[in-house]
């Protein structure tokens, strides 16, 4: 019995590792950072890590750093922030009862700054904890991008 990739070559995974972080990633914890099936590319959760994953002590310039391993990561598939269509982003609140003024807002600024007019679904989630000890925040997208585009 054949798999459905075999039976829909159009729909063969690709895998893609982050150069840097996203190879030490996969060696340790068993993960890519991107898949593209088709025109659609899904990513793994970015935090704002550097690529020994680090965090910085400043919120605003983890979030940004998070936006740009989105960015990095998007590339690899041939993909762009312009052609995400679905953001997750996951957040260890700043209060006990909300995710805080600052996560949010420098979410929407970057999505201002990186996708234009258009805007994406966004579904915004306080968690207690994500999987790097100092890490309080990571993005995961779906992006669509024409075949012709990046394959």
């Amino acid at each position: 019995m054949k798999s459905i990739f075999e039976e829909h070559p159009m729909v063969t995974p690709q895998f893609f590792a982050t150069p840097g972080y996203g190879d030490t990633m996969r060696e340790r914890l068993h993960y890519e950072q991107a898949v593209r099936v088709g025109d659609v590319v899904h990513i793994s959760g970015q935090g704002g890590w550097d690529d020994e994953i680090r965090f910085p002590e400043d919120l605003r310039e983890e979030i940004v750093r998070a936006f740009d391993n989105v960015e990095r990561t998007l590339a690899l598939a041939g993909a762009t922030w312009r052609d995400v269509v679905a953001v997750d982003s996951f957040h260890v609140p700043t209060r006990p009862d909300e995710i805080g003024d600052e996560h949010t807002a420098v979410m929407v600024e970057q999505f201002r700054e990186r996708m234009g007019d258009r805007a994406p679904v966004w579904t915004e989630i306080g968690v207690a904890a994500l999987g790097a000890v100092g890490m309080r925040v990571e993005i995961r997208v779906t992006a669509v991008v024409p075949e012709s585009a990046g394959s």
